[in-house]
C-alpha cells in the first residue's frame, strides 16, 4: 500500500471505527491501562471535571460482554505509532496505522458504534453532578428569573390575587397591593441596572436634590410600572414629592421592580395580568385614600386623569398640573379643552421633541423586533408585514423590520406621513389590498378599530396581528370572543385564534401594547421621555399663578434642549458654541433656544 495513499486518508478519522479495548493486542499502547480505567469508573468525564487529564470515550459493547471497552488517549503516554487512522478502498475498508518512521502497520478490524446502544450506556450511568445541574436549569429557569416582562410565565406559583393577600414591607407599611413583596431584592437589582441607562434622571437628582423643587407635591401617577419608571418615581420622592402610582396597562407591569418600590415605602397599586376590574380598582386605591389629596398627575393614557374627572370631580379642581406622555391621553385633554371642561393646566409630553423624535421612534425601532422574537421567534427575513400608521412609531418599525429583510407595506390616512413613506422606499396600500397575503400585521396609529373582523378572517393561515399603539382599540379583539371561535393559549400574552376551518392566527398581548407588554424597552431612551415628564411637573407644580391656564401646552423649547443637552455626556459629545457675531447673525440667544417653536425636527 502506497504511504501517499495513507497520507491523504489521515483526516479521515471516523468515531465509528475506533478500535474497543478487547480488540487490541496486549500490550498496545492504546489498551486502557489500570489507571485509564480508574478515570473512567470515576466518570470524570460525565461528571464534567475540568481537571481531568484525558478524555474517556464508550464504543457499545457485545452482548454478554460486562463492561465496554474505552479509549483514554493521555497526553503523558503518547504512542509510539502514530494514532492517525487510514482507509484504502482498494483494501475494501481495510484500516492501518502509519508509523513516525513512515511504515504502515495494519491494525485489526474495528468495530463500528451503535448509538442507540451508546445512549443506553450513557442512561446505565448519569453523572449526579451533571443531571442535577441540568434538572436545576430547567426547573428553575422560571422561578429564579424575575423579570415578568421579558419571560414567557408569571414569576410566582401563587395565584391568589393580590387584592386577597394583606402584605406588609420590612417597616410594616401594607400601604400597596402587588404579587408578592418577597421579590424586592430582585426588583433592586434590575432598578439599579436601569440607573446606569439613566443619566439625565440622575444627573437631575443630584443638581436639584438640595433645592426640592417638588416639595409640598402630591404626585399621583399611572403609567408602566418598570424598573425605568421606578427611577423617575424615586427621583421625584428625592425632589421633595409624595407619589402613590398605578399601572396604564394590564400586562406590563415588573412584578420584582413593583415589590422593591413597594419595600421602599412607596404606594404601588399594580401587578402582571391584572384583570379590568382589578386596573380600575388600583386605580380607585391610588387616589381615594382618606387624608391624601392629589395636586399633580403624571398620566400615560388618560385613564387616571378620566376617573378623577368622573368619579372625583372636586379632587380634579384641586389639581395643580397635568403631564400627559401618550397620544391617546393628549387626544382627551384637547378634547376636555376644547369642550370647556378642562379646569387644570395640562403639558403634553407627547409631541415634545425630546418624547415624540425619541422615544416613539428609536424606542420602537428596537423594540418592535424584540417583542416578535420572544414571543414568537418569527425570523423577519422575506416576511411580508403591513404597518398601520407612518408617525414615528410606525416609522421606527418600518425601519428595524426593512433592515431585517421584510418585505413592508404601509398604510396612512395623512397624504404628509405618506408621501414620507414612498420617499423612504415603502409601497403605501390599503389594508384589503394586501391583508390576504401578509405574515405579520402591525398597527401604530392610536385610532380604533383598524383591523377589524372583516380583516381578521381574511387573514392567511399563520398570521400575527399585533398593537404598537398606546391603547387596545386598534385590534377589533372583542369581534373574535364569539363561540364560532376558539381561544388556545400557548404562553404569556400569546394566543392561537382559530376558525371553524382550522385557519389560526397568531395574537400577541390581546391587542394591547406589543413592546410593554411582551417584552422591554430600552432604557436609555426612556431616560429621555422619563426627564421630560420630571421637568413638565417641576414646570407646572412650580408656575407662577397665570403662566399657565385651563388649557393644553407643549414643554419649553428650552427645557426640550435642556433635556437633550444632559444626555450628550454618555457619547463624549462635544456642542459647537456660537460666537457672538455668529448669534448675532442668526439673531439668538448663545444658549438659546436655538430654534423657533414652529421648527419640525
Amino acid at each position: 500500500m502506497s504511504v501517499q495513499v495513507v497520507a491523504a486518508k489521515m483526516a479521515e478519522v471516523e468515531l465509528k471505527d475506533v478500535p474497543t479495548g478487547k480488540d487490541l493486542p496486549v500490550g498496545s499502547p492504546m489498551t486502557p491501562t489500570s489507571e485509564d480505567k480508574s478515570l473512567a469508573k470515576n466518570d470524570s468525564f460525565a461528571a464534567g471535571s475540568s481537571a481531568a487529564p484525558s478524555l474517556t470515550v464508550e464504543s457499545s459493547a457485545k452482548a454478554g460482554d460486562s463492561s465496554p471497552g474505552l479509549l483514554t488517549p493521555n497526553a503523558a503516554k503518547l504512542p509510539q505509532a502514530s494514532a492517525m487512522k487510514r482507509t484504502d478502498p482498494q483494501q475494501n475498508g481495510g484500516e492501518a496505522f502509519v508509523n513516525r518512521d513512515g511504515t504502515v502497520a495494519e491494525a485489526p478490524r474495528m468495530k463500528k458504534i451503535q448509538f442507540a446502544e451508546q445512549k443506553q450506556e450513557f442512561n446505565k450511568r448519569p453523572s449526579k453532578i451533571g443531571r442535577r445541574s441540568l434538572s436545576r436549569s430547567i426547573s428553575q429557569s422560571s422561578t429564579d428569573s424575575y423579570s415578568s416582562a421579558a419571560s414567557y410565565t408569571d414569576s410566582s406559583d401563587d395565584e391568589t390575587s393580590p387584592r386577597d393577600k394583606q402584605q406588609k414591607n420590612s417597616k410594616g407599611n401594607g400601604d400597596f397591593c402587588i404579587k408578592n413583596i418577597k421579590q424586592a431584592d430582585f426588583g433592586r437589582r434590575e432598578i439599579e441596572i436601569a440607573e446606569q441607562e439613566m443619566p439625565a434622571l440622575m444627573a437631575l437628582r443630584k443638581r436639584a436634590q438640595g433645592e426640592k423643587p417638588l416639595a409640598g407635591a402630591k404626585v399621583v401617577g399611572c403609567t408602566h410600572i418598570t424598573a425605568q419608571t421606578a427611577v423617575l418615581m424615586e427621583t421625584l420622592s428625592a425632589l421633595g414629592a409624595q407619589c402613590r402610582w398605578a399601572a396604564c396597562n394590564i400586562y406590563s407591569t415588573q412584578n420584582e421592580v413593583a415589590a422593591a418600590l413597594a419595600e421602599g415605602g412607596f404606594s404601588v397599586f399594580a401587578w402582571k395580568g391584572e384583570s379590568e376590574d382589578d386596573f380600575w380598582w388600583c386605580i380607585d386605591r391610588c387616589v381615594n385614600v382618606e387624608g391624601w389629596q392629589p395636586n399633580m398627575i403624571l398620566d400615560d393614557g388618560g385613564d387616571l386623569t378620566h376617573w378623577i374627572y368622573k368619579k372625583y370631580p372636586n379632587m380634579f379642581k384641586k389639581i395643580k398640573g397635568i403631564v400627559e406622555e401618550s397620544v391617546t391621553g393628549v387626544h382627551r385633554l384637547y378634547q376636555l379643552s376644547k369642550a370647556g371642561k378642562l379646569c387644570v393646566p395640562a403639558m403634553n409630553v407627547n409631541d415634545s421633541v425630546t418624547k415624540q423624535k425619541f422615544d416613539n421612534l428609536y424606542c420602537c425601532r428596537e423594540s418592535i423586533l424584540d417583542g416578535l422574537k420572544r414571543t414568537t421567534d418569527v425570523m423577519f427575513g422575506g416576511k411580508q408585514v403591513v404597518v398601520c400608521g407612518y408617525g414615528e412609531v410606525g416609522k421606527g418599525c418600518c425601519a428595524a423590520l426593512k433592515a431585517m429583510g421584510s418585505i413592508v407595506y404601509v398604510t396612512e390616512i395623512d397624504p404628509i406621513c405618506a408621501l414620507q413613506a414612498c420617499m423612504d422606499g415603502f409601497r403605501l396600500v390599503k389594508l384589503n389590498e394586501v391583508i390576504r397575503q401578509v405574515d405579520i400585521v402591525i398597527t401604530c396609529t392610536g385610532n380604533k378599530n383598524v383591523v377589524v373582523r372583516e380583516h381578521l378572517d381574511r387573514m392567511k393561515n399563520g398570521c400575527i396581528v399585533c398593537n404598537m399603539g398606546h391603547s387596545n382599540t386598534e385590534i377589533d379583539v372583542a369581534s373574535l370572543r364569539t363561540p364560532e371561535l376558539t381561544w388556545e393559549r400557548v404562553r404569556s400574552q400569546v394566543d392561537h385564534v382559530i376558525w371553524p376551518d382550522g385557519k389560526r392566527i397568531v395574537l400577541l398581548a390581546e391587542g394591547r401594547l406589543l413592546n410593554l407588554s411582551c417584552s422591554t424597552v430600552p432604557t436609555f431612551v426612556l431616560s429621555i421621555t422619563a426627564t421630560t415628564q420630571a421637568l413638565a411637573l417641576i414646570e407646572l407644580y412650580n408656575a407662577p399663578e397665570g403662566r399657565y391656564k385651563q388649557d393644553v401646552y407643549l414643554l419649553p423649547k428650552k427645557m426640550d434642549e435642556y433635556v437633550a443637552s444632559l444626555h450628550l455626556p454618555t457619547f463624549d459629545a462635544h456642542l459647537t458654541e456660537l460666537s457672538d457675531e455668529q448669534a448675532k447673525y442668526l439673531g439668538l440667544n448663545k444658549n438659546g433656544p436655538f430654534k423657533p417653536n414652529y421648527y419640525r425636527y
